[in-house]
């Protein structure tokens, strides 16, 4: 049974991943690859991975702390095979990322996470560094300023 991000993540919830785990510094981030996910090579695009490896990094920094957000400062990311379903692979096959928490200050966190096709082959890894952001309480009448975008 998957557990609530507890934030809302439109582009999580696009995507369609679950939370699988998130406790102690560790997360588990699952996807059903659909076709909409794929490349031109027929195997998980490396954007989906790299959103899945993002999000396992960011809950596993905010599983110590829940009510504090993250953002991510900055992440690499290593491909080590191409992350796909087995074609006769049963409905429940899935990708994992599983996403760990390595230290963390008052302020940052510092991450990694590994992302495993259905026959638990490591696809491709990340480290990352997340800043702890107190989450801002939305005002129905006040007007949020638009954010900058350069």
């Amino acid at each position: 049974m998957s557990l609530p991000f507890s934030a809302h993540i439109p582009f999580v919830e696009h995507l369609g991943l679950t939370l699988e785990r998130f406790e102690g510094g560790e997360s588990t981030v699952r996807l059903q690859p659909r076709p909409e996910h794929r490349n031109s090579f027929d195997v998980t695009h490396g954007g989906v991975c790299m959103t899945m490896l993002d999000v396992a990094m960011a809950t596993a920094a905010r599983s110590v702390q829940p009510e504090l957000g993250v953002v991510t400062i900055e992440m690499k990311t290593s491909f080590m095979r191409p992350a796909r379903i087995a074609a006769d692979a049963p409905g429940g096959a899935a990708l994992e990322a599983r996403g760990r928490l390595l230290h963390r200050t008052s302020a940052m966190a510092f991450t990694e996470a590994t992302l495993y096709d259905d026959a638990g082959r490591a696809c491709a890894h990340a480290t990352g560094t997340f800043r702890y952001v107190r989450r801002a309480q939305a005002s129905v009448s006040a007007p949020q300023p638009p954010l900058p975008t350069d």
